[in-house]
């Protein structure tokens, strides 16, 4: 291993530093790990640990290029705070080590855990949760989406040149029995999976999807809205590819998302949000969970026009995050509630009954990271959960 300096022209303030941050490891896989090296609380040079078979010279250009092209020309300001939640309480590390420890989180693979019992229950109660609510109060069609999902839907969506990234393809072995038959001797021979498998493998014609809204779209695609879609709720199991970033059940590869799509005029999707919004942080204060709502932006890569992109988010307020105290003066977003004005609408061809081109907005929960936090903030057995949060969401049982 190498390590390699980056020492900025200028000093990093700490949001241009946290944006850095959760791009550097997609600069190059060679990148093993980075550390800011501060003066205050500025960032004045990277720290980079580099595999012993990385170009330093190219992994230097990488880097800066993903500074300088991706960060520096965002907007810098701190992220506005739409709404920060009454309950504050310090948070204790250490919770994924003790869910460990009582078998209720077992890591699988790179971002991979397998959950226990009462980890799934409490997943299942927060969904319910906030399923009952778009459901009740905003009349929301629930739909249940295949697992794939066709990659000429998400080069329509604009994914693939948006968050190149988080991309997750699946392919197959051709259909041919010279294929298969060469493919078994050889596994069967080396003992492995062959190192050239790709080269024996069809087109990639389907993707493991990043959020649940794309079906949606798909689904309604080149034609007329019909009047029971104006808010669709689906659950399924999501797919980003976050290199080195995962870190127990903070930056899950595989993961359970509860989606909300709003779809009509933009008066419709706009107040849904806004409504939703306000229920869902009303939620957060029922169950007692610290935390804050703030101004976001998606993070773009590798297109030309990422700071413009990201920039404008924020500046029009088109997302906000919610995002929760985990321990150790640390926050995870659990959730997102995004406007994408006619961008889906027009890139899919959707229309409403008068002809108009869709709106659209949408709303997604990671239960994974939701549940996470609830633990983090009032441990895992609910006998010493606050009795408003065990109304809500203990077991039957009691468990």
């Amino acid at each position: 291993m190498t390590t390699l300096t980056i020492a900025m022209e200028q000093p990093l303030s700490s949001v241009s530093a946290e944006e850095f941050g959760r791009r550097i490891f997609f600069a190059t896989a060679d990148i093993l790990n980075f550390r800011f090296v501060r003066n205050g609380d500025e960032v004045t040079a990277v720290d980079l640990t580099v595999a012993d078979q990385g170009d330093v010279d190219q992994v230097r250009r990488k880097v800066n290029a993903v500074l300088n092209d991706d960060v520096l020309s965002q907007l810098t300001r701190p992220p506005k705070v739409i709404w920060s939640s009454p309950a504050e309480r310090p948070v204790p590390d250490g919770t994924f080590d003790r869910l460990m420890a009582d078998g209720e989180a077992s890591p699988s693979g790179q971002g991979q855990v397998a959950l226990g019992p009462q980890m799934l229950h409490l997943m299942d109660a927060l969904d319910d949760t906030i399923r009952d609510i778009v459901v009740d109060e905003f009349r929301a069609r629930e739909q249940r989406y295949p697992t794939l999902i066709p990659a000429s839907v998400m080069h329509r969506c604009g994914y693939l040149t948006s968050f190149p990234q988080y991309l997750m393809f699946v392919s197959r072995l051709h259909s041919d029995r010279d294929v298969y038959r060469d493919f078994v001797t050889d596994t069967s021979t080396g003992g492995a999976m062959v190192p050239d498998v790709l080269d024996r493998c069809a087109g990639v014609d389907y993707c493991l999807p990043p959020t649940m809204c794309y079906h949606t779209f798909h689904q309604h695609a080149d034609g007329t809205l019909p009047e029971d879609a104006g808010v669709v709720t689906a659950r399924g199991k999501s797919f980003r590819h976050e290199e080195k970033y995962h870190s127990g059940l903070e930056r899950l590869w595989d993961f359970t998302i509860r989606e909300i799509v709003f779809l009509g005029d933009r008066d419709h999707v706009t107040a849904g949000r806004q409504r939703l919004l306000d229920r869902i942080l009303g939620l957060t204060e029922d169950l007692g969970l610290s935390g804050r709502c703030e101004v976001a932006s998606d993070p773009f890569f590798g297109d030309l026009d990422v700071a413009a992109r990201a920039t404008s988010q924020r500046l029009l307020e088109l997302k906000y995050e919610l995002r929760l105290d985990v321990g150790g003066s640390r926050d995870i977003a659990v959730g997102s509630f995004n406007l994408h004005e006619r961008t889906f609408g027009s890139a899919f061809g959707i229309h409403m009954s008068d002809g108009e081109v869709a709106h659209s907005a949408c709303a997604g929960f990671g239960l994974e990271r939701l549940a996470y936090a609830v633990v983090c903030q009032h441990g895992l057995d609910p006998a010493g959960w606050p009795a408003r949060v065990a109304e809500l969401l203990a077991a039957p049982d009691g468990r």
